[in-house]
This record gives structure tokens, sequence and C-alpha cells, in this order.
């Protein structure tokens, strides 16, 4: 799968433009993309780091769309797309 088939477009919403300036950045991603791939594509597309986390157990019920949420580490480079819209 291309990087370009998992990451679909950003998210605009409220909420995503606060995370902007913490570099938290929202994506709509294919629904059959796990977190690894995600990670990858957007290192791979956006020439970024992401920041280590670790999630714990969740139920709920399945959406039609996925998103992903994307934190950076501090020291990383923000993405171009997103800088000029904060």
């Amino acid at each position: 799968m291309n990087a370009y088939d998992i990451i679909l477009k950003p998210v605009m919403s409220e909420k995503a433009y606060d995370g902007i300036h913490k570099k938290i950045y929202t994506f709509k991603v294919a629904r059959n993309a796990n977190k690894i791939e995600i990670k990858q594509a957007v290192e791979q597309i956006f020439n970024v780091r992401g920041k280590l986390k670790r999630q714990g157990r969740s139920e709920g019920y399945t959406s039609k769309s996925k998103k992903a949420v994307v934190k950076l580490t501090s020291d990383s480079k923000a993405i171009e797309f997103f800088e000029s819209l904060a």
C-alpha cells in the first residue's frame, strides 16, 4: 500500500486547529491501515519523526471513517502544510 493511499486528507476542525501549535495533527486515513502503517506513511510523506506513546485497551463502536492524531516531538520540524493555517 502506498503512503499516499493511507493518508487521505487532513481534518480541518476547531479541535484540530488548536493542536497545530503543539505539533498535533489530525488526518483522515484508510480504514484498513493500522498504526504502524500510518506512522510510516506520515514519516515518509512529511519527513518527520513521531512521538513514542502507548495506548491502553478501549472499546466502542466502529465508525465509517478513520482518523489518526499524530503527535510530533518538540525538536521535530513542523509540517509545512499546517504552518500556513496557524
